[in-house]
């Protein structure tokens, strides 16, 4: 499907991702769904051929490659059919320990998180209790001596932890009333899962699609002072430049949902026939269809612009969120066409629609809501009151 031009790399990339994902038919995701089982060969095979280490440096080991190539990764992941949700976190999260971490945490875990040794896709930062109010968090870490911190506290949709070796966790390290800014006093640690033991406890959360996704408690959790990511106290910040990355990264793949929702409505109105004519020659089928693929241009034209800022390292907060709301907005525009272009087909297990209708739906609501995105925009770009 015609889009934004690419260079001839990332064309290339773009193929060879098309041509992995070929081995992964609806069958495989379908069975995955059914029994809301993790992609353990998906992920393999990514990881395998070095995309998911597309943003780690190849001084760690990464493929060294730019915002643009993994939004082209995600973006031919999600249009050949299959599911990223498994993939995105482990291009991203680990940004806070490149950008953030020390020498030593960097030369330790990259390399390992490259080459797929380690996982670290599990991102512990939502409560029950504050949502995406992220100041709010209960979750504390209690410096004991110099050697490590007591960790105590509930963390909720944090998905892929049963499927991570380590967790990037956001805690509150210094009271709340204690600080002159709401922004200080919480602090990134990087969890050993498989040490944690007894003190870490994860629960399952099973929802409409095969996410993965759990509630984490921590029981005096010790966690060794040498886990501290970059400077106690100003974790916060740390974290604003990876939830950037993601915003762009799963817009991406809602761009990639789109198109194939799209392309698929497409081919079934070219050669299903009613009435003794294709049901594609009729505006009320035809209309919606080209209207969703106007709407998936604009949302890709502006994961475009919000990935050129990023690589640049320009301040890309409003153009990410923007990506992220548009795209959502147009694969789930897309879906809802595709189910009504294809009627009672729409609805069966075998089509895949069904599948890609409730996995798009999501990223309305996460990694944060639409209404959170408006709230930021209207305040930080328009100059409007701030509303919450």
């Amino acid at each position: 499907m015609a889009g934004t031009r690419d260079s001839e790399e990332i064309e290339s990339i773009r193929a060879a991702v098309r041509a992995l994902c070929a081995g992964f038919p609806g069958e495989y995701w379908r069975e995955l769904d059914r029994e809301r089982a993790y992609p353990t060969e998906f992920v393999d095979a990514l990881t395998k051929a070095g995309f998911l280490a597309a943003l780690i440096p190849e001084e760690y080991g990464g493929s060294g490659l730019t915002m643009s190539s993994a939004i082209a990764i995600m973006e031919e992941i999600q249009a050949a059919g299959c599911n990223g949700a498994a993939c995105h976190a482990q291009m991203y999260t680990m940004g806070t320990v490149l950008r953030h971490g020390s020498a030593d945490q960097k030369q330790r875990y990259l390399p390992k998180i490259a080459s797929g040794e380690l996982r670290l896709q599990a991102f512990g930062v939502t409560e029950p209790t504050s949502g995406t109010d992220t100041l709010a968090l209960r979750t504390t870490a209690v410096r004991d001596g110099n050697e490590s911190y007591v960790i105590n506290g509930q963390k909720i949709w944090t998905s892929r932890a049963e499927h991570s070796d380590l967790m990037l966790l956001l805690a509150r390290t210094t009271p709340r009333e204690q600080v002159k800014k709401r922004t200080e006093g919480l602090s990134v640690f990087l969890v050993d899962m498989h040490a944690a033991g007894a003190a870490l406890k994860i629960n399952p959360i099973r929802t409409m699609m095969n996410h993965a996704t759990t509630e984490v408690f921590f029981d005096d959790l010790r966690v060794p002072a040498e886990n501290l990511v970059g400077e106690e106290g100003m974790g916060f910040r740390y974290i604003l430049s990876g939830m950037n990355a993601e915003r762009i990264l799963i817009a991406a793949e809602c761009v990639g949902d789109a198109k194939w929702l799209i392309e698929k409505a497409t081919n079934y109105a070219k050669e299903r026939s009613v009435f003794g004519r294709p049901i594609g020659q009729n505006q009320g089928i035809q209309f919606p269809i080209a209207k969703a693929y106007a709407q998936m241009r604009a949302a890709e034209l502006m994961v475009h612009e919000a990935a050129s800022l990023y690589e640049q390292g320009k301040d890309c907060g409003a153009e990410a969120n923007m990506a992220k709301m548009l795209a959502a907005d147009a694969s789930w525009a897309a879906a809802d066409m595709c189910v009504q272009t294809h009627g009672g087909f729409g609805f069966a297990e075998e089509f895949d629609i069904e599948r890609k209708f409730r996995e798009t739906r999501l990223y309305s609501v996460a990694p944060i809501s639409t209404n959170l995105i408006l709230s930021f925009l209207a305040e930080h770009v328009l100059g409007l009151p701030r509303s919450y």
